[in-house]
């Protein structure tokens, strides 16, 4: 498998950030950044939340994590080891996620549930990518974005 990461960057749900570490564990992501404000599976005390275990199933404990407050340090970080950066965002330069060329290792960023992703943070990632809309709403859920994403860039 080759490597993939995702960066989760000021998701302010626990319930979401739970949802997305079940299914990077069913993508067999390789480790989860979160960064900003984006909750962790564990409290502040450093004890087990049972509200993001609850959505998770466990997969806070088969997915690797590691809690980075500074966005833009991760994704220097990442780009230093040779991980093209992605970001799922609806923006006016952003590419139909069908049509990503992807080069491994790979890192898939998704944003806040409200604002999304600031144009500064778009700015130091490789490509930005979105999910085209065809509904009256104007977004999907961040988690159910992601999952899609991810499960079209996976490799065969």
């Amino acid at each position: 498998m080759k490597n993939i990461f995702l960066v989760l960057h000021n998701i302010r749900s626990v319930h979401n950030a739970g949802s997305i570490f079940r299914t990077a564990d069913a993508a067999g992501v390789s480790k989860i950044f979160l960064t900003g404000y984006t909750p962790t599976p564990l409290d502040r005390f450093n004890r087990p939340r049972k509200d993001f275990a609850k959505v998770s199933l466990g997969a806070e404990k088969t997915v690797p994590w590691e809690k980075i407050m500074n966005v833009q340090k991760c994704i220097e970080s990442l780009k230093k080891k040779r991980v093209q950066v992605i970001a799922l965002e609806q923006d006016e330069k952003a590419i139909d996620y069908r049509n990503v060329k992807t080069i491994f290792p790979l890192a898939l960023m998704v944003g806040n549930e409200v604002t999304g992703i600031s144009k500064t943070i778009l700015s130091k990632v490789d490509t930005v990518v979105q999910i085209p809309m065809n509904g009256k709403k104007e977004s999907l859920n961040v988690g159910v974005a992601l999952g899609i994403a991810l499960f079209r860039i996976l490799p065969n």
